[in-house]
């Protein structure tokens, strides 16, 4: 399995960005996917997941309300939309998989397989 992040860049506080995870090499409504994020010298920290079928997202708290996340099978994708972005969500976003689904929201180590990372810079 591989995963391609993209869509990151530099924007000013309040505009929206949408990051794109492509999933190549598994079928793809096998996997769940989710979102995390790590800012300089901080730890690696979840930011939103969506379940196989789609049907269930979970966040955390931090971006309730201004993020979401969807899938289009037909192009084995999962985005993240981000609006109204804060200087706080500077970070690189990074894309994984879970193939094996045993818990949910899945810890960060249940996650088996992990994108490049994007970087997202929010200027205020």
């Amino acid at each position: 399995v591989q995963l391609q992040a993209c869509g990151g860049g530099l924007v000013q506080a309040g505009a929206s960005l949408r990051l794109s995870c492509v999933v190549s090499g598994r079928a793809f409504s096998r996997l769940l996917v989710g979102w995390f994020r790590q800012a300089p010298g901080k730890e690696r920290e979840f930011v939103a997941v969506i379940s196989r079928s789609g049907t269930s997202t979970y966040f955390t708290d931090s971006v309730k309300g201004r993020f979401t996340i969807s899938g289009d099978n037909a192009k084995n994708t999962v985005y993240l939309q981000m609006n109204s972005l804060k200087a706080e969500d500077t970070a690189v976003y990074y894309c994984a998989a879970d193939r094996v689904y045993s818990s949910w929201p899945p810890h960060i180590t249940d996650y088996d397989y992990w994108g490049q990372g994007s970087l997202v810079t929010v200027s205020s």
